[in-house]
């Protein structure tokens, strides 16, 4: 008999624009917590929902294993995770309902569940867990597994009765190098890898160095780590990403942090410790471009092995990165973008469109800015209202009759902006073509100053520049109409 079935609740079939990229990242959070209550003495296993199209299979885990708890705890590590995406949350309630029809103990924690605990403890959930759960779930589980009482312990909501019971805050993990390794190996890594070499992309594994942002863009959720900032050190990354290597051949990352090495000298001691460990990797991280800016951290970061840096330049417009609270300027996403190109690492832009009181001329700032920065890649979204920030304060009325995505492609306008969904969505392929027909542009002026620096993908580019350029033109014409019966 299992103590713990361990399991989250994203299906990436179910969210079908992320299904279709075929680069899925296992559940990194779960395996943490998994490890933790490993190390702590208990059997414990994982039914991994990534790779499936529905929750109904694990009934059969549950039945052939019988574990004592169904531990739903999803990879807070996964920005889709915090979206509290309705497919997902309508999935673990699927979950929820089986354990217990098989006489689990079922114990949730998620972003979603924390914003909305009541949700969950009324479809059937015995405890959610609030915030970083790992330290809360192997005190929960100790005191239940001896009969102890749990009025006292830090961090976790019940039912009690037809009331709720919330009680006292756990305070954050400091130390994280405390922590076990993640449990990598009740991961099926060749499944991942069979999905992966679908997309043509080389193999990635997902790695979180730190937890929590201190930043304070009032659009941004922390429900699981916080407005705060503690880092794993560099020995136990470079310990972590050794093991990958040798046991699964793997030397290109995904950072997954919020923010990677804010840590002052943390970059530069990560880049020594790779040296010395004599290990050459590739890797991708998530940081600002003030962060970029300062010392000799790209330096470093290029030396380390990064190949590719997301930036949240989010608008083109300083009147709107003002009025998000996102602390940076027009001129250090600029400086970044070109300091960047000038070491041979890619840049791509997280944009964020809709925000309030946006106007035609912030967006057209910002799709000026695409194209005369030209980063490698973008990432356009629209804003979207999360419980427990400033933005879904000032929204909230008006989120009558839809607070969450039903998956990350939904992109629907959940309150008052100054155009519609309909126009966004629109906006969102527009800006896209417009993207890349300045990349063919781009290309084109290269090939005339270079005619050896042809390529497969210049070419390709060059060529869809007579397909991007005529549907573009008519999008425009599309949006124009749209604005002005707007504001008429």
């Amino acid at each position: 008999m299992l103590d713990i079935l361990f399991s989250h609740s994203y299906y990436y079939p179910l969210d079908q624009k992320q299904w279709n990229n075929k680069t899925p990242y296992p559940p990194l959070g779960t395996i943490y917590a998994a490890s933790l209550l490993r190390k702590s003495g208990f059997s414990v296993s994982l039914f991994d929902t990534n790779l499936r199209d529905n929750p109904f299979e694990i009934e059969k885990e549950i039945q052939d294993q019988k574990p004592s708890f169904l531990v739903i705890y999803d990879d807070g590590f996964n920005y889709l995770t915090k979206m509290c995406l309705t497919n997902m949350r309508e999935a673990a309630f699927d979950m929820i309902a089986i354990g217990k029809k098989h006489n689990c103990t079922v114990i949730v924690n998620s972003s979603d569940s924390t914003d909305h605990y009541k949700k969950y403890l009324n479809k059937g959930a015995d405890y959610v867990l609030l915030g970083e759960g790992e330290i809360s779930l192997k005190e929960l589980v100790f005191k239940l597994v001896n009969n102890e009482q749990i009025d006292l312990l830090k961090g976790i909501v019940y039912k009690n009765d037809l009331d709720y019971t919330i009680n006292p805050k756990r305070e954050v993990l400091k130390n994280l190098d405390e922590l076990p390794m993640p449990a990598w190996d009740l991961i099926d890594i060749n499944a991942y890898k069979e999905v992966w070499a679908r997309s043509g992309k080389k193999f990635t594994l997902n790695i979180a160095t730190t937890r929590g942002c201190p930043y304070k863009c009032n659009w941004c959720a922390k429900p699981i780590y916080g407005v705060r900032y503690n880092s794993h050190s560099p020995e136990y990354i470079t310990k972590l990403i050794a093991a990958l290597k040798e046991n699964h051949s793997v030397t290109n990352f995904w950072m997954c942090d919020d923010i990677f090495g804010l840590k002052p000298k943390w970059v530069q001691n990560f880049n020594t410790a790779l040296k010395e460990a004599e290990l050459r990797i590739t890797y991708t991280i998530q940081s600002r471009v003030d962060l970029l800016l300062k010392e000799d951290t790209i330096d470093a970061l290029a030396e380390s092995g990064l190949k590719e840096v997301w930036v949240g330049a989010e608008s083109g417009s300083q009147k709107i990165l003002d009025a998000m609270d996102k602390g940076t300027q027009l001129n250090q996403i600029y400086k970044a973008t070109q300091l960047l190109k000038l070491k041979n690492i890619k840049v791509a832009f997280f944009i964020q469109f809709g925000y309030l009181n946006e106007t035609k001329d912030d967006i057209s700032k910002t799709i000026e800015m695409i194209k005369e920065l030209q980063p490698d890649n973008i990432g356009i979204s629209v804003s979207y209202p999360l419980p427990g920030t400033k933005f879904y304060e000032m929204v909230k009325d008006d989120l009558k009759f839809k607070s969450n995505w039903k998956d990350s492609d939904d992109l629907a306008m959940m309150f008052q902006g100054t155009f519609n969904s309909r126009f966004y969505k629109k906006l969102h392929r527009y800006v896209h073509k417009e993207y890349r027909k300045s990349q063919a542009i781009s290309n084109f002026h290269q090939l005339l100053k270079n005619p050896f620096s042809i390529s497969k993908d210049k070419v390709r580019s060059l060529l869809l520049y007579f397909y991007y350029a005529p549907s573009s033109l008519l999008d425009k014409i599309i949006l124009d109409k749209m604005k002005h019966t707007h504001e008429s």
